[in-house]
């Protein structure tokens, strides 16, 4: 067995206002608050002297490390989003940055709002427009009928109400 993984497709470039905001915020922080606390806890745990067996220069240098890594990876992937900030020339069908009610079979009720992949964390009801669901509503109008292959097996829904602004 192989431990090659194929490469993870790569994920949309778009992003609202806010979550482009949070993101430029936890950079900030990262850059400007929290790396030089632990860069000069590193340099007081280096001042004691053996640093082999020097816990909190070892696991000061490993934070170091993973903060570097996440402000890379910030800088990168903010400097290749779109943010959306207006809402599509056709409300009544669902794009990017859409509020969507959904009524399935059952008659269960739920609302979710189409974000990228960075935003999916901020809030609950909040899904990735590269998830299943995500997908299956893009570019669908209001009344229309889908069926989305899940985990839990293939579930059909109505498309009950289309919003861009939160209610």
């Amino acid at each position: 067995m192989s431990r090659y993984r194929p490469p993870a497709p790569p994920s949309s470039q778009y992003i609202t206002p806010q979550g482009a905001e949070r993101l430029r915020l936890e950079l900030d922080t990262l850059w400007r608050v929290e790396r030089p606390q632990v860069t000069r806890a590193v340099a007081e745990a280096a001042a004691q002297g053996d640093r082999s067996e020097n816990a909190e220069y070892t696991y000061g240098k490993r934070r170091l490390r993973e903060i570097d890594r996440r402000v890379r990876f910030l800088r990168k992937r903010l400097d290749g989003m779109v943010v959306v900030d207006q809402p599509p020339a056709d409300p009544r069908r669902v794009f990017f940055g859409a509020w969507v009610t959904l009524e399935a079979e059952d008659g269960e009720s739920a609302r979710y709002r189409i974000v990228g992949p960075d935003e999916i964390d901020r809030e609950p009801g909040f899904i990735s427009m590269d998830s299943p669901l995500g997908r299956a509503l893009l570019g669908r109008r209001l009344d229309e009928e889908l069926s989305v292959a899940l985990p839990g097996g293939a579930r059909r829904y109505v498309i009950v109400e289309i919003g861009y602004t939160p209610a």
